[in-house]
């Protein structure tokens, strides 16, 4: 790897400018570049199985609605719409991979609008390629690999907009932001940033009215989600306050932010970060200095929220474009080795760490560093131990889940396990489908229980059996004791005990 620094060993030709001011994209070696990050990810896109979190995506997508009590409405909607498509799982994970790609593409286009030619954009494209926050993203669809796409698009969009100063580019940028916004409601947080590098660096873009318009697209098009949480008492602010307190608040984010650095980031592709910075903060990259005060400003905001680590990845992307137009400045020999060198062993460490290129027990082993490939195992099997236990009980008793994976899971495997019954839970977004009708005189009692909580509402609590993986795996269903219970003599109605069941986290 080489030095950063700003002289140059040895100058590089006359480079081809586009006519509208910014070097032309290589598309050739990017699009070369997305496609073996495509098919890497379609080699194991089905090894293990659907994830908990796709389950409730499409579960959410039957339930349309303009809001979930954690999420936008466009991630349910087009896992329902890839849901319904043959395949099982396949076309939600090709939305995925999909969107891994976009990124891929886009900071190419964001490296161009920093100044970047045709190694700047190779080098950018393959960091993020190489990744280990972007490679696990596409593991499976859902908000993250889609927030992801969002935020690269609104970087490229912004930067485009301040290069050319029209109200047609800010328009643009501004309906990606309000899309973005649909997707997940992280995206507000770099906005801010955005807002706040162009007062500090950009000021006079705000004397024209393009800016003011993107934002009035931007908050026109989100405006129903807004108006969805406003009358479920800002739901997704409460599910944001539960899940920072989870995790230690600021505090624990503190804990966690190492992590961004050295983990999600890949080690060999934290000096291109440290380039990227170095990038923005001299001369040369002035005029771009506006991106790196987005970026501080994000990771600021998710840190003293509590948010979780990976919210502000994506920003991030932003300094690997500006890295490598520093390294493509720098032009040396050693360079022009070194960097393919360290883009491969970031690789490396994302596929180990980000896909299930392992086996169970080695993905098991890797629970504590990232815990989601093995969140896709096991579902088939969980399904069946369901079917064996209801099996001798009559048709209309209710399976009433602790989380919403398991109520997935059961909904969406079930009927072809022969399991037709009525799957309830509490968690997040299936506490507002409740509570049904009539009395649990009845009810099976799936996942991770507590006997003592369940018999505050019910006197009768009988463990049948554990959910269980093959010996010596784990998942998030049987890290924790998770386990079947029949459960009878309830305290109440449906609609009595329902505030109590219900549970955001």
């Amino acid at each position: 790897m080489t030095e950063i620094g700003p002289a140059v060993a040895h100058p590089s030709p006359r480079l081809e400018q586009h006519p509208c001011g910014r070097p032309p994209v290589a598309w050739r070696p990017v699009l070369g570049v997305a496609a073996v990050t495509a098919m890497v990810h379609l080699l194991v896109a089905g090894r293990f199985g659907w994830h908990r979190d796709e389950f409730y995506y499409v579960i959410c997508g039957r339930h349309l609605d303009w809001g979930y009590v954690d999420q936008p409405p466009l991630a349910p909607l087009l896992a329902r719409l890839a849901a319904d498509l043959p395949g099982g799982v396949l076309p939600l994970r090709l939305l995925a991979i999909a969107a891994e790609v976009g990124c891929i593409l886009l900071v190419s286009v964001l490296t161009a609008e920093l100044g970047g030619h045709r190694r700047a954009q190779i080098l950018a494209a393959a960091a993020v390629a190489a990744c280990p926050i972007f490679v696990s993203a596409a593991l499976f669809f859902g908000t993250t690999v889609l927030d992801q796409l969002a935020w690269v698009a609104v970087l490229v969009l912004s930067a485009r907009a301040l290069r050319l100063r029209s109200t047609r580019a800010w328009l643009a940028a501004g309906t990606m932001a309000g899309l973005g916004l649909q997707t997940k409601d992280t995206l507000a947080v770099l906005l801010i940033g955005i807002a706040v590098g162009v007062v500090l660096f950009r000021r006079d873009a705000l004397c024209s009215r393009g800016p003011w318009l993107a934002c009035a697209a931007a908050i026109l098009i989100a405006t129903p989600n807004i108006v969805w949480d406003a009358r479920h008492q800002w739901a997704n602010l409460r599910m944001a306050r539960e899940l920072a307190s989870q995790q230690g608040g600021t505090i624990g984010a503190l804990t966690h932010l190492p992590i961004l650095v050295l983990l999600l980031a890949g080690p060999p592709l934290i000096v291109l970060w440290y380039a990227g910075v170095r990038q923005l903060v001299s001369r040369a990259g002035y005029e771009h200095r506006w991106l790196l005060a987005a970026t501080a400003t994000v990771v600021l905001l998710f840190t003293v929220s509590g948010g979780r680590v990976y919210y502000a990845a994506p920003a991030l992307a932003g300094l690997f474009a500006a890295g490598a137009v520093r390294v493509e400045t720098a032009a040396t020999a050693r360079g022009r080795f070194g960097w393919p060198a360290a883009v491969a062993a970031a690789a490396i460490i994302a596929l180990v760490i980000g896909l299930p290129v392992l086996g169970p027990r080695a993905e098991t082993a890797l629970r504590p560093i990232n815990p989601q490939p093995m969140e896709t195992y096991g579902w088939p099997r969980f399904v069946d131990q369901i079917a064996r236990a209801a099996a001798p009980l009559p048709n209309d008793v209710p399976i009433f889940t602790s989380n919403y994976g398991e109520a997935g899971a059961l909904t969406i495997l079930g009927p072809a396990r022969g399991l037709h019954r009525q799957v309830l839970s509490g968690h997040n977004n299936y506490a507002l489908w409740g509570p049904p009708p009539g009395t649990p005189d009845t009810v099976l009692c799936v996942g991770q229980w507590d006997i003592s909580y369940l018999h505050r509402f019910w006197t009768k609590v009988t463990d049948i059996a554990p959910i269980t993986l093959p010996a010596g795996l784990t998942d998030q269903e049987t890290a924790q004791h998770a386990a079947i219970y029949l459960c009878t003599q309830p305290h109440g109605t449906w609609a009595q005990l329902w505030p109590g069941l219900r549970h955001l986290d």
